[in-house]
C-alpha cells in the first residue's frame, strides 16, 4: 500500500509536525506499507526522498513524477497539526481526489479546530462539562468589566483556531486582560476568555477501530509553569503520568466522556482529548484531532501503556482510513 506521510502545513506547529511524521514514517515503512514523506508548504508541495530530493507534486491528482513513472497513493497519514491538516481544508481536498486519510473528516474537524465553535456545540450536552466563557472578535468593543464578571479571575485568554498553546495567556489582575487578547489576536481573528478550573489537568487519547471508539489510559499532566505552555509541553517543563493519579472514579469519567465526545462529534481516526478533573468531574479543554505523535508524545506513551506498538497503532489508522 502506498502511504504518503503529509506533515509541514501553515503555521508555526510545523516543526512539531515534522517530529511526528518522521516517527511515523520510522514505524510506518516496511513490506506492507510504502511511505512517502510530503511536505506541504507555502512555498509548494514536494515529495521527500530518504536522501532529501524534493520533487514537486501536482496537486491535481495528489502524485508525483521521479524516473519517468508517476506515483499515486493509496492513502494519506496526516501528521499535519493546525493549518490546513487539522482545519478541515486539507481533508476536502483528499475528499474530493477519492483518497483516504486517516484523521477526522471536514466538518469535525473544522468544528474541533475552532474553540469557540466545538464549545458551543458541545454545551448542548448536559453529560459534557464546559468552563463558562466570553468570545471576542478582532474590532468588538473591549468591555473588560462584563467580561471577568462571567468568567472571573484568574481567566486564560486564548486564540479560537491555534495550536501547541501559541498565544495562550493566563490572566491573574484585570490590567493584563486587554496585553493577552491583543497577543492572542495575533494568532487569530477570534478569541476565547475561559474561566479558570482548578484541578487535575488530564489527556485522554481515543481511537475507532472496527465500529468501536476505545479510550485510552489517560496521562496526568503536572507542570510547574502556569499552564501547559510550548515550553511544558515540547520542552521538557513537565511531568506526564500514564495513568494519571485520580480515582477510579474519575479516571472512568474522563474516559467515558472522551468517547462520548469523539462518537458526537463524529470523528474517526485518533484524537486527543484534554480535561481538568474539578471535584471528580472532567472538564473539557480542548479535542485535538491530529494529536503529536514524537516517541515523546502523549498519545504514544497511552498507546505503549496499552500494550500496542506504535507500528501496530499506525497501521491499524491506515486500515481502518482505506476500510479494511
Amino acid at each position: 500500500m502506498n502511504v504518503a506521510i503529509v506533515y509541514g502545513g501553515y503555521s508555526p506547529e510545523w516543526v512539531i509536525s515534522e517530529k511526528s511524521a518522521k516517527v511515523v514514517f520510522a514505524h510506518l515503512n516496511s513490506d506492507r506499507h510504502r511511505c512517502t514523506m510530503v511536505h506541504i508548504a507555502n512555498d509548494g508541495w514536494h515529495a521527500v526522498a530518504p536522501d532529501g530530493q524534493r520533487i514537486a507534486m501536482d496537486r491535481n491528482d495528489f502524485s508525483f513524477t521521479s524516473d519517468g513513472k508517476q506515483h499515486r497513493f493509496d492513502a494519506v497519514f496526516n501528521a499535519i497539526h493546525g493549518t490546513p491538516g487539522e482545519d478541515g481544508r486539507l481533508q476536502g481536498y483528499f475528499d474530493m481526489l477519492g483518497i483516504a486519510y486517516t484523521s477526522p473528516g471536514v466538518a469535525g474537524s473544522a468544528i474541533t479546530f475552532n474553540k469557540a465553535l466545538c464549545n458551543g456545540f458541545l454545551r448542548q450536552f448536559a453529560d459534557v462539562n464546559i468552563a463558562t466563557s466570553v468570545v471576542i472578535h478582532k474590532g468588538d468593543m473591549l468591555d473588560e468589566a462584563a467580561i471577568l464578571a462571567k468568567v472571573g479571575l484568574p481567566c486564560f485568554v486564548k486564540p479560537s483556531c491555534a495550536g501547541s498553546s501559541f498565544g495562550i495567556s493566563k490572566v491573574k489582575q484585570r490590567e493584563d486582560l486587554a496585553a493577552a487578547i491583543g497577543l492572542a489576536f495575533e494568532h487569530d481573528h477570534e478569541v476565547v476568555i475561559e474561566q479558570f478550573i482548578k484541578g487535575t489537568e488530564v489527556s485522554c487519547g481515543v481511537y475507532r477501530t472496527k465500529g468501536e471508539t476505545v479510550a485510552l489510559a489517560g496521562t496526568e499532566i503536572e507542570t510547574a509553569n502556569e499552564f501547559f505552555d510550548y515550553q511544558a509541553k515540547y520542552e521538557g517543563a513537565s511531568r506526564e503520568i500514564t495513568p494519571p493519579r485520580i480515582t477510579d472514579a474519575e479516571a472512568k469519567a474522563v474516559r467515558d466522556t472522551t468517547v462520548k465526545v469523539f462518537d458526537r462529534l463524529g470523528l474517526k481516526g485518533m484524537s486527543r482529548i484534554d480535561f481538568i478533573v474539578m471535584d471528580g468531574r472532567p472538564y473539557l479543554i480542548e479535542v485535538n484531532t491530529v494529536p503529536g505523535l514524537s516517541e515523546e508524545s502523549i498519545l504514544p506513551q497511552q498507546v505503549r501503556h496499552a500494550g500496542i506498538t506504535l507500528s501496530a497503532f499506525f497501521a491499524m489508522l491506515v486500515d481502518g482510513a482505506v476500510g479494511k
